[in-house]
């Protein structure tokens, strides 16, 4: 028997709520009960594009199997948590909070009214990810560029807007908080909000295992979105944009002629099929769905949900200290 088709709510009419609206009303299993947004012009919009009703707020969640919260990051933590409570299952998107003690209240609130609560980490389903962390064995150095152009309406800082992701990725590789953290910020960009960080410089210690080094901006000039990972003998190197994975094997190098300078390099190079690739966010979707119906274990992805968060945090604790020792040097 064919399970019923959840009735989604959508939290938000802006970029990102109206990405979700397509996603939920091409799905099989879903559809798109509602769009809440205090923008009556933006909701009205996206209410009428897929075909479902608007509301400025909601009375309550009946009717309503699951929602998807893509408003303002400052509202993320109150939308959640009127779900959580009413016993609603919620897809929140990154970050849950930029306030970590404020992530924790909604992860531990989830445990405790055991409700499936996810986050927007649409990263954990790109399948150019999803390939080379089948092929990845035993990362040393890995080394993440994560740049975009400036985009006004973001007021969230660089941290949690897209580092956020490559931390994630880091913590799924080793499945623990790093042993150190190192972290420089910088505040350029004239149209930023007072305290959001234009770019981070991010050093993630494994003692024994691994150092990952990852940069994120978002003054950069074009879109980039790329993963180096070096083990002992290979090298694997992921285009997150163009979905691509290409592996290399350094088997030897020299020089062009006795004589002049140069040298040639030999170099084995591997292209993986990418695994069922599709739309990162059906994918997500997909995810959320099974596990609302108690398809997959609830419990193992709220598990995953609060390191990231953590890290991010310590991420503005250090380069706050940083900056601290810097002024007392200065003095």
């Amino acid at each position: 028997m064919t399970p019923p088709r959840l009735q989604i709510g959508l939290i938000g009419a802006g970029s990102m709520g109206a990405l979700h609206a397509r996603v939920i009303t091409q799905s099989l299993d879903a559809d798109l009960a509602c769009v809440v947004d205090p923008s009556e012009n933006a909701g009205d919009l996206i209410a009428e594009r897929f075909r479902t009703q608007y509301a400025p707020d909601l009375d309550g969640f009946e009717g309503l199997d699951a929602v998807i919260i893509a408003s303002p990051t400052a509202t993320h933590v109150e939308w959640a948590l009127r779900a959580l409570r009413s016993g609603t299952p919620a897809l929140v998107e990154k970050p849950l909070s930029e306030d970590a003690s404020a992530a924790r209240i909604l992860v531990d609130e989830a445990r405790n009214r055991e409700v499936p609560l996810m986050c927007g980490f649409l990263e954990r389903y790109n399948p150019a990810l999803l390939t080379a962390l089948e092929i990845i064995d035993e990362p040393i150095h890995l080394t993440a560029v994560r740049h975009s152009p400036y985009v006004p309406r973001i007021a969230t800082g660089v941290a949690h807007d897209l580092l956020i992701h490559d931390v994630d990725v880091v913590l799924r590789m080793t499945g623990r908080l790093p042993d150190r953290l190192t972290a420089n910020l910088a505040y350029c960009h004239p149209k930023s909000d007072q305290g959001a960080e234009d770019i981070a410089e991010v050093t993630l210690q494994y003692e024994g295992e691994m150092l990952a080094s990852l940069s994120a901006s978002r003054v950069s000039q074009h879109k980039v979105r790329t993963l180096m990972v070096a083990e002992i003998e290979r090298l694997v190197e992921v285009d997150l944009v163009r979905q691509d994975v290409t592996v290399y094997r350094h088997v030897g190098n020299a020089p062009l002629d006795d004589d002049g300078p140069g040298y040639r390099q030999q170099t084995i190079i591997d292209i993986p099929t990418i695994h069922q690739p599709r739309e990162a966010l059906a994918s997500q979707l997909e995810r959320f769905v099974a596990v609302v119906r108690g398809e997959l274990d609830a419990g193992t992805e709220l598990a995953s949900l609060l390191g990231p968060h953590l890290v991010i945090a310590d991420v503005a604790l250090a380069a706050a200290e940083r900056s601290s020792s810097k002024q007392r040097l200065d003095e």
